[in-house]
C-alpha cells in the first residue's frame, strides 16, 4: 500500500510555525513560502527544516506585492496536484483568503485544506472509531428513563456514560460513543452544555 504524500504549504509571512519538528517521520514534503523581505528565519526552524533534507524547500518571492505569496502557494497546489493527484494539500495559514480554493478544489476531488499550525493537520488527529450499535441503543435507552435527571454538560454525560458501562470504557471509547451520539442526533452540544432529541418512550 503506498502511503499518501502529505504537502506542507507554508504561508511563512502570515504564519511562524514552531512545530515543524512533527513532520520528521512522516509522508511529508514542505515548501516555506517566504516574502522578499524576510531575509532570516529562526534557527530553530532552519535546523527543523534541514533535518527533512530533500522534503523541504524553501520557496522566496523575487517581488513584493499584494497577496503575491498566496498566488504563488495557488500555483504550486495546482502544478503539485497535476503531479500527484491523489496528495494531501496542506495549507498552513491564518489566511481564510485561502478557503474559496481549497473548497473549490475539493469539487475537484483534490484533497486540500488550511490549518493555522501543523499539529492541528488531519494526520495528527485521531479518527474515533464509531461507537456500537448496541451501546448507542443502551445509553438512549438510559436516557429516556432519566427523564428530566439527564446529564446537561458534557462532563456529566461522559460520567454517567462511564458509570453506565461499569467504568469499562476507556477513554477513547467513551469520546466515540459520545461523537456517534451527536452523528446520530440523539445529542446536541452547544459549548459545554449537552440536549438531547430522543425516541419517545414507548
Amino acid at each position: 500500500m503506498t502511503t499518501r504524500t502529505n504537502f506542507i504549504l507554508v504561508d511563512f509571512e502570515n504564519v511562524q510555525p514552531k512545530d515543524i519538528g512533527l513532520l520528521e517521520d512522516g509522508p511529508f514534503k514542505v515548501k516555506l513560502f517566504l516574502g522578499p523581505n524576510q531575509s532570516k528565519i529562526p534557527v530553530s526552524l532552519a535546523a527543523a527544516l534541514q533535518s527533512l533534507g530533500d522534503n523541504a524547500e524553501y520557496i522566496v518571492l523575487e517581488t513584493a506585492g499584494k497577496n503575491a505569496l498566496d498566488f504563488h502557494i495557488a500555483y504550486y497546489i495546482g502544478v503539485l496536484s497535476a503531479a500527484e493527484p491523489a496528495a494531501f494539500f496542506h495549507v498552513i495559514s491564518n489566511d481564510k483568503g485561502f478557503d474559496s480554493l481549497l473548497k473549490y478544489l475539493k469539487r475537484k476531488k483534490i484533497l486540500a485544506q488550511r490549518s493555522t499550525c501543523i499539529s492541528a493537520i488531519p494526520y495528527f488527529k485521531p479518527v474515533l472509531p464509531a461507537a456500537p450499535a448496541a451501546q448507542v441503543d443502551a445509553v438512549v435507552a438510559d436516557l429516556i428513563r432519566r427523564k428530566a435527571s439527564k446529564p446537561r454538560t458534557q462532563k456529566t454525560l461522559l460520567s454517567s456514560l462511564n458509570a453506565l458501562f461499569k467504568k469499562e470504557l476507556s477513554e477513547l471509547q467513551l469520546d466515540a460513543l459520545l461523537a456517534t451520539l451527536c452523528k446520530r442526533g440523539f445529542v446536541k452540544t452547544e459549548g459545554t452544555k449537552v440536549s438531547y432529541v430522543l425516541p419517545a418512550e414507548p
